[in-house]
C-alpha cells in the first residue's frame, strides 16, 4: 500500500499498562501496545484531539476498520459498539518498549455529571483495553489540534479541569522564548499538578471550592485584561452544540478570517461550554478582541451527556 492510501487515522487496540490517581479529581492512565507504533507526534502534540472507544458492558471491543472508521463504528448495533469519547493527550512517548500514550481522565462522578468515560477510568485496571484513535505519525490530515498563535508575541490560555491536561501540553510543547499567563480552575486546591511551562509563562491555578463553574475563572481572566466585574452570568450558546470557535472555523456562522498573525497576543479558551461563551461575549464584544485572535472551544456542556 502506498503511502498516500494509508489512512491518516490509526486505529489502536490499548491496553491499560499503569493507573495513578494524581489527585482528587484526576486519574492518570498510561496505554500501551503494538497498534500504538505508528500514532501520534511526539514533541509535537500540543491540545491533540482523539477519540477513545470504552467496551460496552457484557461486549467486546468492536472491531472498527481503517478508513471511514466513523461510519463504521455506526454500523455497529448500538448495544455493542460501546462509548465514543473525545480526549486530550497529556503525553507521548517513544522508547525501546514502543509508544506509551498517557491520559488524565476527569473523574466526575457526581450523580448527574458522570459518564462512561468518567465510569471506566474510576475503575481501570492493568489489562483492561480500549480503543484509542488519533493521527498517524508522518502523515497529515488527522487533525485535532488548535493550538495556532501565529506570530503573536504572547498567549493567554484558560480554561476548567477538563481543558488542564491540554494547556499542559501546549506549555510543555512550546519553545522556551515564548511568554505568556495561563489560567486554569479546577474543583480542589489538591488539584493543581507541576507543569514544565516555560519561565516566561505564569501559571494561575484557581481552585473553585465548591463555587460553580467559571465563578473563579472568568473574573480572574477579564482582571487580567482590565475588565473588573462584580457579577458574572454564565451565558450559554443558542445552538444544541457547544460553542466551537477558531480563526479558521465558527460554529456560530460567522465570517472566518484565514490570518496567521495574532497581533500581540492569542487567546486559548477551553472547558465548559457556558463559561467560555461567556468569555467569548466579554472579550469580542465588551474588550473588542479580535475574533481571529482567539479559540474558544467547548469541551463539555453543563447538563448535557456530550456524546462522541
Amino acid at each position: 500500500m502506498s503511502v498516500s492510501t494509508v489512512s491518516p487515522f490509526v486505529i489502536a487496540r490499548a491496553s491499560v499498562v499503569a493507573v495513578e490517581r494524581i489527585s482528587p479529581t484526576f486519574s492518570r492512565i498510561t496505554f500501551g501496545g503494538d497498534s500504538l507504533d505508528d500514532f501520534g507526534t511526539p514533541g509535537a502534540v500540543l491540545d491533540q484531539r482523539i477519540k477513545l472507544i470504552f467496551p460496552a458492558p457484557g461486549h467486546p471491543l468492536p472491531a472498527i476498520p481503517e478508513g471511514d472508521w466513523y461510519q463504521a463504528w455506526l454500523a455497529v448495533p448500538e448495544q455493542e459498539r460501546g462509548s465514543m469519547r473525545t480526549y486530550s493527550i497529556r503525553s507521548l512517548s517513544v522508547d525501546d518498549g514502543g509508544t506509551s500514550v498517557v491520559i488524565d481522565f476527569v473523574l466526575h462522578l457526581e450523580p448527574g455529571l458522570t459518564g462512561p468515560a468518567a465510569t471506566w477510568a474510576s475503575t481501570a485496571a492493568v489489562g483492561d483495553e480500549l480503543l484509542v484513535i488519533g493521527p498517524r505519525r508522518g502523515r497529515e490530515g488527522g487533525g485535532g489540534i488548535e493550538y495556532s498563535p501565529g506570530d503573536a508575541r504572547e498567549i493567554l490560555l484558560a480554561g476548567d479541569e477538563t481543558a488542564a491536561p491540554a494547556i499542559a501540553r501546549i506549555l510543555e510543547d512550546v519553545a522556551p522564548s515564548v511568554r505568556g499567563t495561563v489560567f486554569i480552575e479546577v474543583p480542589h486546591a489538591d488539584d493543581i499538578l507541576p507543569i514544565a511551562a516555560p519561565a516566561g509563562v505564569a501559571v494561575n491555578w484557581l481552585p473553585r471550592s465548591g463555587r460553580s463553574h467559571g465563578e473563579v475563572l472568568i473574573p480572574a481572566v477579564l482582571a487580567h485584561l482590565g475588565d473588573v466585574v462584580d457579577t458574572i452570568e454564565i451565558q450559554d450558546a443558542d445552538t444544541e452544540n457547544p460553542l466551537w470557535e477558531t480563526p479558521q472555523y465558527s460554529e456560530l456562522g460567522e465570517a472566518v478570517v484565514p490570518e496567521t498573525n495574532h497581533a500581540d497576543r492569542y487567546f486559548w479558551i477551553a472547558g465548559e461550554s457556558g463559561v467560555v461563551t461567556t468569555l467569548r461575549r466579554h472579550l469580542v464584544k465588551d474588550l473588542g478582541i479580535d475574533r481571529a485572535q482567539v479559540a474558544f472551544m467547548g469541551y463539555w456542556r453543563k447538563g448535557v451527556a456530550m456524546r462522541g
